[in-house]
């Protein structure tokens, strides 16, 4: 089935609509969170995502690098979600990821939909839209591309975006480079928890079989965007994610019972713990629940990258090194597959009894 260009966000937002359809309209109970984002971005008071230099976190100096690796140690374990800056990845190199991506979503959407996914025949990849899959029947206020871009033997390129002709260069180019960060960031949060250096990224399926997914989010300009989400509220299935984002606020995060907006940090890439991680350390580590806004002014994008393990061959569980009389596992054994299944199901539950 190939979705009609009337069911894309863009289209219904560029159509000149003043009221949104009731299917974007969040319920009651979550409307009064929603406030204007760029009001919420300039807020200075109460609790800011931290921000996490790793400059030093390879250092020759013992100490310096301990230090790092406990800063990122504790954003892990109290919020699940930072800024990392000085992360090895070129300003050039994420720049032309955006550009390349910011002009494939430039093209008319008649051109976008040669590249459409179709979800009922499990076609994921390519262009899309959610489609009212949940009990509620309820849709978010975006349009997106969703491909694998590591490892490169599994890739499809065949259904990678021809325009921009360099897209398919920056955006490999920026995949390797991340997966290396990936890394460096799985090798300190297993040193942190006690664990040997390579376990956790061994864990997660390593070189071979840890998937980096990519998906840009578009949230076209929406006229009531008091009424509406970009992304409901959720935690990342991944092990870890990371985004960028052409510097339009509307990420916000649920932390101590609040929402709290994200502030746009020049050449940072957002990193994001996910369940897979949470699991692994038995809740050592936090992934956090996030949500997006969307506004009336400016068009936000942003490019996420989820790191996921394979969806068999690993059994999910808490780490035996991270279980002890005190602290018992918080998590049943699962494979990636059945945890995904199991937050599907819980999700329906959740909306069948409200």
């Amino acid at each position: 089935m190939v979705t009609s260009v009337a069911s894309r966000v863009e289209s219904l937002a560029s159509s000149g609509i003043q009221s949104i359809p009731k299917e974007y309209i969040r319920p009651q109970e979550e409307l009064t969170s929603i406030g204007n984002v760029f009001e919420e971005e300039k807020k200075e008071e109460g609790p800011q995502v931290p921000t996490i230099d790793l400059k030093e976190i390879d250092s020759e100096d013992v100490e310096v690098r301990e230090r790092c690796r406990q800063e990122l140690k504790k954003a892990a374990m109290e919020w699940g979600v930072m800024h990392l800056v000085n992360h090895g990845i070129s300003d050039e190199l994420m720049d032309r990821v955006k550009k390349a991506g910011q002009k494939f979503f430039e093209l008319p959407v008649e051109e976008k939909e040669k590249y459409a996914n179709d979800q009922g025949s499990g076609k994921i990849q390519g262009y899309g839209s959610k489609l009212a899959n949940n009990a509620s029947g309820q849709l978010e206020w975006e349009d997106y591309f969703f491909h694998l871009v590591y490892p490169e033997e599994k890739r499809d390129l065949s259904i990678w975006p021809k325009t921009p002709s360099d897209y398919i260069d920056v955006t490999s180019e920026y995949a390797r480079q991340l997966r290396g960060l990936a890394t460096k960031i799985l090798s300190a949060l297993s040193l942190c928890l006690g664990l040997e250096e390579g376990r956790l990224e061994k864990e997660v399926g390593g070189l071979e079989e840890l998937l980096l997914q990519m998906k840009i989010n578009y949230y076209p300009k929406c006229p009531q965007p008091e009424l509406a989400l970009g992304v409901e509220a959720h935690t990342d299935v991944s092990a870890l994610t990371f985004i960028l984002h052409n510097m339009v606020p509307g990420l916000q995060l649920f932390y101590e019972g609040k929402w709290i907006t994200a502030k746009c940090v020049p050449n940072s890439i957002i990193m994001h713990i996910g369940d897979t991680i949470e699991i692994l350390s038995n809740g050592k580590y936090k992934s956090i629940l996030h949500r997006g806004l969307v506004n009336k002014e400016k068009v936000r994008i942003s490019w996420a990258v989820f790191c996921e393990p394979p969806k068999e061959k690993i059994i999910l569980k808490p780490l035996l090194e991270t279980v002890s009389e005190t602290e018992p596992p918080l998590f049943p054994p699962r494979t990636f597959a059945q945890h995904i299944q199991h937050k599907l199901f819980r999700k329906t539950q959740d909306t069948l009894s409200n």
